[in-house]
């Protein structure tokens, strides 16, 4: 069965209602408003890093009451998470996908190191388990970007 391929400047029809298609882009229906769109922009990150927070206070704690000092390091974690997530987000649009990648994956494992440093094991396994999270973010953001991106921009031209 064929499919007629939408072509830059043409509308997609009335099946996403998205009116003209962007050249590189895909046009898949959206099913979220906006104002959705912009809760999950800046409620999902900010939701992450107070469980994140509450995960690090509680790794701290390790099983003993909860202390002001304990609320602390858990608040402040969440701070960190939440202004580097943001930071990052905000830097990565403009670099290439390598490094994109990178920069995330180097974040998650930066996370994690963190997380886990805390529980009081030894300083090579927090690295080791650090370090193999973040080559597993890179390569899965490395391999979504190349699997993703624009067939027109995937050689320049006049190359084989």
């Amino acid at each position: 069965m064929a499919h007629a391929v939408p072509t830059p400047g043409t509308t997609t029809g009335a099946r996403t209602g998205t009116g003209p298609s962007r050249p590189g882009r895909r046009t898949t229906p959206d099913v979220l408003g906006p104002r959705t769109h912009l809760l999950v922009k800046w409620g999902l990150p900010v939701v992450t890093a107070l469980v994140y927070g509450y995960w690090v206070a509680s790794v701290r704690r390790h099983g003993g009451p909860i202390t002001g000092w304990n609320l602390l390091t858990g608040f402040m974690s969440a701070l960190v998470f939440v202004i580097l997530y943001f930071a990052l987000r905000a830097v990565t649009r403009r670099l290439p996908p390598e490094i994109h990648a990178a920069l995330w994956g180097a974040f998650a494992g930066c996370a994690l190191g963190f997380i886990y440093s805390g529980s009081g094991v030894a300083m090579f396994t927090s690295i080791l388990a650090s370090l193999l999270l973040a080559g597993a973010v890179t390569a899965g953001l490395v391999y979504h970007y190349y699997t993703r991106r624009d067939p027109g921009r995937a050689r320049p031209s006049g190359t084989t």
